[in-house]
C-alpha cells in the first residue's frame, strides 16, 4: 500500500438510504466529501454529495430500486472521484454485532455469521450485508471493516443482559445487546478530550435522542446498562418505534388484527412511536410546530419527555448517582424545548439547567449550582467509523 493511500470510505446503510463519506486518516481524520443516496425504491432516488474543501454541493438522479442497485450506482460514481484512487479501505456501520467487542476486518466467516443473525434486525442487517457483498464484488482486494454498534455495550454486567424469559432463549443468544455504540464511543472520546474526569472515573448518562433513540449508563468509562435491548425497537418511545411494550399488548394486537410476524414487525418499526401517537409525523420538529393546535402532537411530545425522564431516573439509580448527563442526536442536539421538559423536576437528582444556555444549544447547559454537569455534544458516527477502520487497517 502506498503511503499516500490513507483515504477511508465510511458507509452507513439503512433500509431506504445509504450515507457515505471519504476521510483522509493520515493524522487527524479529515472529511473530504460526504453525501447520501436516499428514497431508494421510491422512484425518485437522488445521490447527493458535498465537497468539504469548498462546500460545493451536487446531486445526481439515481434510478435505483434496491440497496444492491444503489450500491452499484454509488460505487460507479465514487470510482470517478479522485479521492477514490487513494482509498485504503471501507468501514461499515453494522448495527448488530452480537458479542464482538471491537471493529474487525470483514472475512467470509464474519459475513456468514452476519447472515445467520440477519433476522435479529431485518430493518438494518440484510441491507448492510448486501452493501458489503456488492462492494466486495466491485473491489475484491479492497479491505472492508465492520464497526459494530453493539461493541460499546459488551461490558454490560450479566444482570443487565438477562431477559426474564425461559433460559433456553438466553442460551440461543436472545439477550440485551444495546445499540448506538458508535455514537456513544464518539461522545466518550469527546468528554475525555474536553478533560471531563467523570468520563474515566465517574457516572455518566448518554442520551442519544433522534429518530432512533436510546440511553446508556456509563460507569468509569464502561457501559453498565442501556435502554435498547435485543433489537433497536426496545427502550423508550422513538420516531416510529414504541420502545418497551407490554407483551400482552403485542399478543392482543396480533390476534385482533390477524397480523403476520412480518406485518407486526412493520407495525412496531414503522408505524408506532411518535408517528403512531401523533398520527401525523415521526419528526419532533413537526410535532413541536403543531403541539398548540393538535392534541395528538402535544401528547406524543409529552410521552417522549416523560419516558426519557424516567429512564434518566432509572439509570441514576443503577449508577448509584450521577455526575454527567449528555444530550446528543438530532433531537438531543437541537430541540431545546425537549431538553428543558426532560430536565424539569430533576433538581432532586442534581440536574438543573440554565434556560438561556439551553436555548443557545451551548455545549454546557447546566446551571452554576447544578450538581450534575449537563452537556450538549453533536455526535459523529462517521468519524468514529473512519477512526476505527484506520486503526484496524494500521493506517
Amino acid at each position: 500500500m502506498s503511503p499516500q493511500n490513507k483515504n477511508v470510505l465510511t458507509v452507513n446503510g439503512g433500509s431506504s438510504s445509504i450515507k457515505y463519506a471519504v476521510y483522509n486518516t493520515q493524522e487527524n481524520p479529515e472529511r473530504k466529501l460526504f453525501g447520501k443516496i436516499d428514497r431508494i425504491g421510491l422512484g425518485d432516488s437522488v445521490l447527493t454529495v458535498t465537497y468539504a474543501q469548498d462546500n460545493q454541493k451536487n446531486s445526481y438522479p439515481a434510478k435505483v430500486s434496491t440497496i444492491k442497485e444503489a450500491a452499484d450506482f454509488l460505487t460507479g460514481w465514487l470510482e470517478k472521484q479522485e479521492e477514490f484512487d487513494l482509498l485504503a479501505g471501507i468501514g461499515h456501520r453494522i448495527v448488530h454485532g452480537m458479542n464482538h467487542t471491537k471493529a474487525e476486518l470483514i472475512t467470509r466467516s464474519l459475513l456468514d455469521e452476519l447472515h445467520q443473525i440477519s433476522s435479529y434486525d431485518p430493518d438494518h442487517l440484510p441491507g448492510e450485508i448486501e452493501l458489503i457483498e456488492t462492494l466486495l464484488q466491485h473491489h475484491p482486494k479492497l479491505p472492508q471493516v465492520a464497526c459494530f454498534d453493539t461493541s460499546f455495550h459488551t461490558t454490560l454486567p450479566r444482570v443487565a443482559r438477562l431477559l426474564p424469559i425461559p433460559r433456553r432463549f438466553d442460551n440461543a443468544g436472545i439477550m440485551r445487546y444495546g445499540f448506538h455504540g458508535l455514537s456513544y464511543s464518539y461522545i466518550m472520546e469527546e468528554l475525555t478530550r474536553m478533560g471531563v474526569a467523570a468520563a474515566v472515573n465517574g457516572r455518566v448518562i448518554l442520551a442519544h435522542l433522534g429518530n432512533g433513540a436510546s440511553m446508556a449508563a456509563v460507569k468509569d468509562g464502561k457501559s453498565i446498562d442501556t435502554s435498547m435491548g435485543f433489537t433497536p425497537a426496545g427502550g423508550f418511545i422513538m420516531g416510529s418505534r414504541p420502545g418497551d411494550l407490554d407483551p400482552g399488548v403485542a399478543w392482543y394486537i396480533m390476534q385482533k388484527e390477524a397480523l403476520t410476524a412480518g406485518q407486526f414487525n412493520d407495525l412496531i418499526n414503522h408505524q408506532s412511536g411518535l408517528l403512531g401517537v401523533s398520527e401525523t409525523s415521526p419528526d419532533m420538529q413537526d410535532l413541536l410546530k403543531n403541539e398548540n393546535t393538535d392534541i395528538r402532537a402535544a401528547e406524543a411530545i409529552d410521552l417522549f419527555c416523560y419516558q426519557v425522564k424516567k429512564w434518566i431516573g432509572s439509570f441514576t439509580a443503577a449508577l448509584g448517582g450521577l455526575d454527567v448527563l449528555v444530550f446528543t442526536g438530532g433531537i438531543g442536539e437541537n430541540a431545546a424545548a425537549v431538553r428543558n421538559r426532560i430536565c424539569e423536576g430533576l433538581k432532586f437528582a442534581g440536574i438543573d439547567i440554565d434556560k438561556v444556555l439551553n436555548e443557545k444549544n451551548a455545549v454546557i447547559i447546566s446551571a452554576n449550582n447544578s450538581r450534575v454537569a449537563v452537556y450538549v455534544i453533536p455526535t459523529n458516527e462517521e468519524l468514529m467509523i473512519a477512526k476505527l477502520t484506520g486503526s484496524v487497517l494500521g493506517l
